[in-house]
């Protein structure tokens, strides 16, 4: 066991922030975790692949169901490909495995279909959460061993702005979404990415019942001026502080990159959603 507060410190951009106890190598692999965004070339040693999927079946999954799949994603073009679909993002071309986590309703589907059982159930809006949240459990699994291997990784919500070209381009059934994409490689040193702050704990950590929204306001606040300061030493141009970036961010739907449409996607993908 080992006790570094920087990590605390960096995770909530406080000075001195400290909580009791002390970290093992676990704690200490997540509370490092910051989003890369520039790769090198080189490529993953022969089996990272299959360790991270083990990683990730080791997560929880509703009732054993295992609704989810995910697809690996090598090759050059595809990732260009794909990268354009996800807004242009130069990272999903740099990173030499693009992992594209999918909700997977197609296969329980099969299973009851070639044995004449009925399935109706999979129509219902519960089971595209299960999904959604067992392959989130799964990619979350995946990123702390990718990152306990020395590997940079970071999410890709952009699979949902286009997620009908995305369906095409990788193949999937009725039934099957790519709910995020992620990149996984070595980071390069030349850009070396920081640790990005997050909201206070008393602003997320309620206790017993969920305390009136009014009692984060001195939490928000603090978390403006942290964030306004990070961008400041990271050299970030984000105009305005969290608060309004984040209120700009849900305007409306034309902030939604395109992802106002799918509720109707998912009905065009298989998804039934009653």
């Amino acid at each position: 066991m080992t006790h570094k507060p920087e990590l605390l410190q960096a995770r909530y951009g406080i000075p001195n922030f400290q909580i009791d106890g002390e970290l093992n190598s676990c704690l200490e692999t997540l509370l490092s975790h910051r989003s890369i965004r520039a790769y090198l070339p080189q490529p993953l040693p022969k089996g990272t692949l299959e360790t991270l999927i083990a990683a990730a079946q080791s997560a929880a999954t509703s009732s054993n169901l295992q609704t989810w799949s995910v697809v690996a994603v090598e090759d050059a073009g595809r990732k260009e490909r794909l990268s354009q679909f996800a807004g242009g993002q130069a990272h999903i071309r740099q990173c030499p495995l693009f992992l594209v986590w999918l909700a997977d309703l197609a296969r329980i589907r099969h299973v009851a279909q070639s044995r004449g059982l009925t399935h109706d159930g999979l129509n219902y809006l519960e089971m595209f959460v299960t999904a959604v949240v067992d392959a989130a459990l799964a990619a979350q699994n995946a990123v702390v061993a990718a990152e306990s291997l020395g590997l940079g990784t970071v999410y890709i919500g952009g699979m949902r702005n286009q997620p009908e070209a995305v369906a095409t381009e990788l193949g999937l059934p009725l039934g099957v979404f790519a709910t995020f994409g992620l990149c996984i490689g070595y980071p390069n040193p030349e850009r070396p990415a920081a640790v990005k702050p997050r909201l206070p704990q008393a602003a997320v950590l309620h206790r017993e019942r969920y305390a009136p929204l009014e009692a984060q306001d001195q939490a928000l606040n603090q978390y403006n001026q942290v964030m306004t300061d990070f961008y400041q030493q990271q050299q970030m141009e984000v105009p305005g502080n969290w608060a309004q970036h984040s209120a700009k961010r849900v305007a409306g739907p034309d902030s939604l990159s395109g992802r106002d449409r799918l509720h109707q996607v998912l009905k065009n993908l298989g998804f039934e959603l009653r």
